[in-house]
């Protein structure tokens, strides 16, 4: 009873401070962009982000759905990567690269920036991205618990590029989701190692990502870069100064 009670305060806190949308439907859901990404026809340099914002619906109380969004040097718009889970149920490539505003509402949930990098390191970056995209190896696979799904595509990216330097939020359920063959693994950017069954247990300890519990796909644990508690549903807390 103690651990279930623990893993569900995050969620608990979001439903009765009102922090996740219920009841709406995806087709008339909020989707504006809310003007936090540089603006690609006025910003010259190449730009890589990678952004957050709380799942859909109920789901919002444990996970947020993660994505990343490029933009080559000079050019006039971004183009966004993130899994689509509904697709999957419309015979549709679950797999959605598309251009457009990459700071869009998802469906009623703000969207925060997790990581920017800009330049011509990011120019660099934008070519590693695609090839990783192209060979992720759940491409006609989706589930939302306990992967592979959105934050597992995003996940594995990252894994291909570690040179952007961003962290998974520790709030993107799936995002520990591995095969059997890496059970243990060290992580890809060498600060540590990950210890995953499936994603629904697992623990890693690492020099960035400080100590993370995965219980059920929920993580609790602590974080020393930036410093800070780690809770299921709500991530981590304090948030980064990057976030709003």
């Amino acid at each position: 009873m103690t651990i279930l009670m623990t893993l569900l305060i995050g969620p608990i806190w979001l439903a009765v401070t009102n922090q996740v949308q219920f009841g709406q439907n995806w087709q008339t859901a909020d989707r504006h962009s809310v003007g936090i990404a540089p603006t690609a026809g006025q910003f010259k340099e190449a730009v890589v982000q990678l952004y957050e914002a709380r799942a859909f619906n109920w789901r919002g109380l444990f996970a947020v759905h993660t994505w990343i969004a490029v933009k080559p040097y000079g050019a006039a718009h971004y183009t966004n990567y993130q899994v689509i889970g509904w697709n999957a149920y419309h015979n549709r490539p679950i797999v959605d690269i598309s251009s457009g505003a990459p700071d869009r509402m998802w469906f009623g949930h703000t969207p925060v920036i997790v990581k920017t990098l800009a330049g011509k390191k990011a120019e660099i970056l934008i070519t590693k991205i695609a090839k990783a995209a192209k060979s992720y190896p759940y491409a006609h696979t989706y589930q939302a618990w306990p992967g592979p799904n959105s934050n597992t595509f995003i996940a594995y990216i990252l894994d291909q590029a570690p040179e952007f330097g961003a962290i998974m939020p520790a709030n993107a359920l799936g995002k520990d989701y591995v095969p059997l063959k890496k059970v243990i693994a060290r992580l890809a950017d060498k600060s540590g190692y990950r210890l995953s069954l499936w994603g629904v247990l697992g623990l890693i300890i690492s020099n960035r990502q400080g100590v993370q519990l995965n219980l059920f796909g929920l993580t609790l644990g602590l974080s020393w870069q930036p410093w800070g508690v780690i809770l299921p549903g709500l991530g981590l807390l304090p948030k980064p100064s990057n976030h709003e």
